[in-house]
Formats: C-alpha cells, structure tokens, sequence
C-alpha cells in the first residue's frame, strides 16, 4: 500500500518538486496528486523530491500529496507480454481504451499483464532440484508461434522444495516453491524488473552470424550481426519506417520488439492497425503472435516518450534470456533525445549542443550497449539486435543525436532522400552506409553459400564507387567522352542498381531474398561484368554489350526468379554466356 511521502510545492510541465520525507529513494516510483499520477523521482536534495510525472501534469496544484511506492520503475514480465500493445510504462493500450475511451484519461491504472487468464503450464523441473537464475522451471504455449520459457528470477538460488504438476494456472498462483537461504520463496510465472537495469547474463559471444533480413542491400552489402547494434538515419520520407517494418516481417529474429518512440500519431495509428494484420511468412500466422508492440507518440506525455526505449529493451531481454534471438526497432532515437532535451530543460540542467544534454552520449551508450550475443544464465544463447531510426532535421548528418549513434553502433544505414525521390528503395546510400560486421561473418557467408562472398562484394562495392566518381565527369562532358572500359563500368553500376540493390517491398517474389539467391544474383552481373571486359578488349564499343537482350533479363531477374527456383539463374547464366561468345567470335 503506498504511503504519502510528500507535498508538492513546485511545477513546471511534466516535472514536479515536493517537500517531505528524506527515505525516498533515486529513481523510486510513486504517485502524484490526488489522481494517483505515476511518476519517477529524478533528484533528490535534502528533503526536496524531483519527480518525472508520466501522465499530463494540467490541473495539477502545489500543496498535491505525493505517495511512495518504495520500488522502482519496472515491467511486469510473463506469458502474455506477446501480442500486446503497451504505451512507454508498460500500460495496455487496448484495455485502457476499454476503460477511458480512445483518449486515455489520466490516474487510469490497470496491470500490463492480463491477472485472471490461465495458461497451461508444463513444468521442467521437480522438488529437490537446485536451481538458480535463469533455470527454466516449466513452459507455457503463449503463442502458436512461440514458447514462454517461465524461468527463475535471476537473483534467487536454492533447492526446490516443491512443484506444482502439469495444469492451467494464473501468473499470479505459485506454481513452485524455492528454499533459500533466507527462507522459502514462492515462485510465479511473473517477474518485475527494473526497466533501467540492464538484465545479468554468463558471458557475450562474439558477433560471427549475420541476422538475415531478406533485403539484399543490407545482407550482402552491409550486414548486421546478431547481437549487433545498426543505425538507420534519414530525412522524413526517406523510408526508415517501411524499412524497419520489413526488417520486422522478414528478419530471423524469433521476436520482435517495436518500440515507437515520439513518432507522429497518425503514422504510429497506420503501424498499429498494419501489425496485427501482417502474416508472419515463416508460419503463415499473424505477425502479432511473436510481436511486441510499445507505442508513445508524440501527442502523448513526454516524460514517458523517454522511459519507452527502456521498457522495450528489458523485455527483449527477457526473451534473450530464454534462448531466443529478438530484434528491437526504435522508432525514433531522435524524438527519445528530444524528450531527454525537454526535461533537462525543465530541470534546469546546463545545455550542451543544440540544447540536448551534457549526458545525451552517456544514454545512448547505455541503450546500445544493452544490445548483445550472450549465453544466459541457464546456458542458452540469445540476442538483441537493436535497430535505431535517427530522424536528422534537414536530413543533416553532422547534428549531435546521428554523430553520438554512430559511436557506438558498428552499423550505419544511411538513407537518402534523392534516391527516395527517385523510387529506389531501400534508398540506403552504399556510397554513406558502412558495416563493421564484415570480417566477423565472412567465415559464416563462406560456410552457407560457398562463395568469396567478401571478395564478390569488396568488387561490388569497387564499381559503384567508380561510378560515382565518373558520373561527375559525365555530367561535365557527357557519356560520349569516356572510353568504353569506364562505360562499361557505368553500365555495370546501373545493373547493380537497378536490378540488385533496388528491391520492391510490395512484390511477392521481390520481397524477400534468401541469401543464396542474392549471393547468385550478384554473381552473375558480376559474371557479366568480366566477360564483358574481355569483349570490350577485343575492341568491341559499349553499345552493343548495352543493346544485349539479356542486359533487361539482368534487370528483371529479381521479380522473376522465386527464392525456390533458383535453376532459371543457371538459364540466365547460360544466356550471358551464348551471347557474349558470339560476340566475342565477331570482335575477336
């Protein structure tokens, strides 16, 4: 039962001071006002309380009690948490809706996770087991698509005393029984945890496999390992939503965590209704069932736009712990920093540039570096792949969010605007975007695909930035004044282009593309590329390597061949061959 700790004396938007007793502890939760307000103490001097209120402070007056609840701002975490749309302190949107309507009023308070439903329950372990954190005691069907692990909360050990048998429970109803050394300790299906504290684990791994996400631009060109940590930055309309939301659908992460993140509410509202409607193309259901939602836009509380990320990322780790490989989407870190930037405001904290904070890095750093391969306390393996969208105004790169991301992420895909406004997507710059996964999975590309994968690539990679630097002479003095070797590198980049980096996220086959087709597709414009080489030093011009009829086979090859027929690219090979032989006998 919360206890009154305090008055308020003083308020200025979302952050509040109160005047009373000297046992609340940093970072504790408590309620505010008469409305029971829920908020986080952020300061503390004497007897003086600084609280970040989540929820509209409008109304509010100083002499308001202030209650403690004597424990952090944390999640509940259980069966359940799937298929759920929470706001950014974990509470359920659907069911607030029920409650208050579609404009969620203030004080509202409901569980996150639903108290009364059962779950059947099939336990792991039985009496006189030792067990420690992270020991799995049982398994629940949550989803069709996915099994909850129930496990022993990580700061308990002990020998069990009893379990319960096979059956239907709630999470609240023990379902074991623990005996410590300070006592006996019931055991549920639900755990808390502090949002701010990132979950133990035994040890990370290394970052040696790549997570597959179906778009060729960033398997092939710029990888992210599992565990690792990307960036996708980009002006507005630049595509970092779809992109995040194809990453979401085709990735092979097991699940997905989508925490928006101050994004408009007319574009959160498309996500929300789009979602549960996905069907998940590995198991034909809906996309919800191995999904978790966490929406705080920017017409809601601010304060709480800045807990959201943290709320995302503890259960992702949750899931990391029971052996599951998760990918987190923020969308977007710029509109988190814009809320850290406020409230520093109204704390008066000294600003650093472009007013965010003096700590802006320090957060960021404590986000990404949540990201990670472990091998949890029970021994499984698990990871968090975040990916961050970065909203630059102007699209600038150079402004402080998008700089101190890139520090800490080893992955930065860069959108561009000019290629969005052209209708290529993904509209990732491969002359901007970087991976520094590269040497870490090259041995697992090899192993899959048994190909140079690194080499293919580094080749690939050599063309487009040549065709970079001549198309600004072309743009000087025209196609017609290099000589054919540099053209035929102009029309090699092209191929590249348009017919593998381009990838139409509305096509049923152009979707998705397993990474033996895009290790296939890129052989053979690379293939191309040689033989027309040796045809243009026989002394044959561009043009007619230009006018081959397999030139717009190349082209179309993405949304002709299915990721299961991968033959017809042996026929398309054949073509390439027939016709560049016959013109070699001509010129040779």
């Amino acid at each position: 039962m919360s206890q009154q700790i305090g008055t308020v004396t003083w308020i200025n938007g979302p952050v509040v001071r109160a005047r009373g007793s000297r046992q609340v502890s940093m970072l504790e939760l408590v309620e505010v006002g008469e409305g029971h307000l829920v908020g986080e103490v952020v300061g503390l001097e004497a007897d003086v309380i600084t609280i970040q209120v989540y929820e509209e402070t409008s109304g509010m007056r100083p002499g308001a009690p202030v209650y403690g609840t004597g424990m952090p701002l944390s999640v509940e975490l259980g069966p359940g948490l799937l298929r759920s749309i929470f706001d950014g302190v974990q509470r359920p949107l659907p069911a607030m809706e029920k409650r208050s309507g579609s404009f969620i009023g203030r004080g509202v308070h409901l569980t996150p996770l639903y108290h009364q439903g059962r779950w059947s329950f099939t336990p792991g372990v039985q009496a006189g087991d030792a067990v420690s954190g992270g020991t799995i005691l049982g398994t629940v069907p949550e989803t069709q698509a996915l099994e909850h692990r129930v496990m022993v909360p990580p700061d308990l050990e002990g020998i069990l005393s009893w379990v319960t048998p096979e059956g239907e429970y709630t999470i609240e109803e023990p379902i074991a029984r623990l005996h410590t050394e300070h006592g006996e300790q019931e055991l549920t299906m639900l755990q808390r945890w502090p949002v701010r504290r990132p979950r133990p684990y035994h040890s990370r791994k290394g970052h040696t496999e790549p997570l597959i996400t179906g778009q060729r631009v960033l398997d092939t060109f710029f990888p992210l390992a599992k565990g690792g940590a990307a960036a996708i930055p980009g002006g507005f309309g630049a595509g970092k939503t779809v992109t995040q939301h194809s990453i979401a659908k085709w990735s092979d992460a097991q699940v997905v965590v989508y925490i928006g993140c101050g994004e408009r509410g007319n574009e959160m509202t498309e996500v929300l209704q789009e979602f549960p409607q996905l069907v998940d193309p590995r198991s034909g259901r809906p996309l919800m069932e191995r999904t978790v939602l966490i929406a705080n836009t920017s017409n809601m509380p601010v304060a709480a736009r800045e807990a959201s990320i943290y709320t995302g990322i503890t259960i992702a780790e949750y899931y990391r712990d029971m052996g599951y490989h998760v990918a987190l989407m923020a969308d977007s870190t710029s509109r988190w920093a814009e809320a850290l930037r406020e409230i520093s405001g109204r704390l008066e904290e000294m600003p650093a540039e472009e007013g965010y904070p003096a700590y802006l890095a320090a957060r960021l750093a404590e986000f990404y570096e949540r990201a990670g391969y472990v091998e949890a306390l029970n021994g499984l393996y698990g990871s968090i792949s975040v990916i961050g969208a970065v909203s630059p105004p102007g699209g600038d790169f150079s402004e402080p969010v998008t700089q101190h991301t890139k520090r800490f992420i080893r992955c930065f895909w860069a959108l561009d605007k000019t290629l969005a406004a052209a209708r290529h997507f993904p509209s990732v710059n491969w002359l901007e975007s970087y991976s520094e996964y590269l040497d870490d999975v090259a041995d697992w590309w090899r192993e899959q695909v048994g190909q140079d994968w690194y080499a293919m690539r580094a080749q690939a990679m050599t063309i487009l930035n040549e065709e970079s630097r001549l198309s600004q002479i072309v743009k000087l003095v025209g196609p017609d004044a290099l000589p054919d070797e540099q053209r035929l590198t102009l029309e090699t980049a092209r191929l590249l282009r348009e017919g593998f980096l381009q990838q139409n996220a509305l096509d049923e086959v152009d979707a998705y593309s397993t990474i033996q087709k895009q290790i296939r597709m890129l052989a053979l414009i690379l293939h191309f590329h040689q033989k027309a080489q040796r045809i243009i030093n026989f002394g044959a011009p561009v043009v007619v390597i230009h006018n081959l009829p397999v030139i717009n086979t190349l082209i179309r090859m993405k949304t002709l061949v299915a990721n299961d027929e991968l033959t017809r690219l042996d026929e398309i090979q054949k073509e390439i061959d027939e016709q560049m032989d016959q013109l070699e006998t001509e010129y040779k």
